[in-house]
């Protein structure tokens, strides 16, 4: 009786001390801490709202800003690709929206567009490399030397006999020695073609993904496509890669461009292609290749400027600039 008589008293003092704390804590907390909470609330509410402006002006800032190089772009532009042809080369995951976009701009500075390869998810398969070594070697020419033994360089060297030139004397016509390069790959479903890229260019634009490459395959993946971005340039008079600013992330087709010395010492990038001012850009790089130069340009890593330097030089209407 005793033992229970205690242990009820000595619950009742312990939830006696609780409710006598709680009271104690609530008429402290009351005044200081619940003022401060409030203050801090209301300056949180403050913030919030001046971003929302901030991000409200800077919105209208770059839609004013975009519309206005949309509207100069013929005259940002005229004459700067003047008696050029371009071959465009759309890497799978590629916004359409974009080449129409792009096709536009370069049609305005005065290029012909030859026609477009598209690249499909097979030529990029590493496990279908010694499929397309075997196709390489089957459709190569008797007179072209192929540059080593990776399988993509290969391709890329046969592919580029057959889309682009460097001889102004041969431009629009079929290299009658790559009779059936093109049909071939496209009956391997290794791409696709649209218009008349037989007709060689005398230039070349890939379009990168959207997206970054992911997983094991990455690499290989990216590596397949900046081989071809090289073979297009040395069978050419320049070519160059132009995407969005996630392809400048880990995994994606500029950013694997750029990390290779060798191939982004000759083929220029663009990573600002969602931009107006960036299909510009794309219009000054392919005009800079033309004058044997190439750049890194756009607002991602390892982007030099945004623009070439002497992108302001106006080009004759009249003669290429080969």
């Amino acid at each position: 009786m005793i033992d229970f008589r205690y242990h009820l008293v000595s619950i009742v003092a312990i939830f006696l001390a609780l409710a006598v704390g709680i009271v104690m804590g609530t008429t402290l907390l009351s005044n200081p801490a619940i003022e401060s909470a409030l203050h801090q609330a209301d300056d949180l509410r403050k913030s919030n709202s001046e971003y929302r402006d901030q991000l409200a002006a800077l919105q209208a800032r770059e839609a004013g800003n975009d519309g206005f190089v949309t509207a100069e772009i013929p005259a940002l532009v005229r004459a700067q690709l003047t008696g050029e042809s371009v071959l465009l080369v759309a890497a799978p995951g590629s916004s359409g929206t974009l080449r129409e976009q792009s096709v536009q701009a370069l049609t305005e500075a005065g290029a012909t567009i030859s026609g477009q390869v598209t690249i499909a998810e097979k030529y990029l398969d590493p496990t279908q490399a010694n499929f397309i070594d075997q196709l390489t070697t089957q459709l190569k020419p008797a007179g072209l030397t192929l540059p080593g033994t990776d399988p993509y360089k290969n391709a890329a060297t046969v592919l580029a006999a057959a889309l682009v030139t460097a001889d102004d004397t041969q431009v629009g016509t079929e290299n009658t020695t790559t009779v059936g390069v093109l049909d071939g790959f496209e009956k391997a479903g290794l791409l696709s073609v649209d218009g008349t890229p037989a007709k060689r260019a005398t230039l070349a634009l890939v379009l990168a993904p959207d997206t970054p490459f992911a997983g094991e395959k990455a690499q290989a993946q990216a590596g397949a496509l900046v081989s071809l971005a090289g073979g297009l340039d040395d069978g050419s008079q320049g070519s160059s890669l132009a995407g969005i600013l996630a392809a400048t992330q880990p995994g994606g087709l500029i950013a694997a461009l750029r990390d290779t010395g060798e191939v982004a010492a000759k083929v220029s990038t663009v990573d600002t292609l969602d931009m107006p001012a960036g299909r510009v850009v794309v219009v000054y790089s392919l005009r800079e290749q033309l004058d044997g130069r190439a750049g890194q340009y756009g607002i991602g890593p390892d982007a030099s400027e945004f623009q070439p330097a002497s992108s302001a030089a106006t080009p004759s209407p009249t003669t290429s600039g080969s």
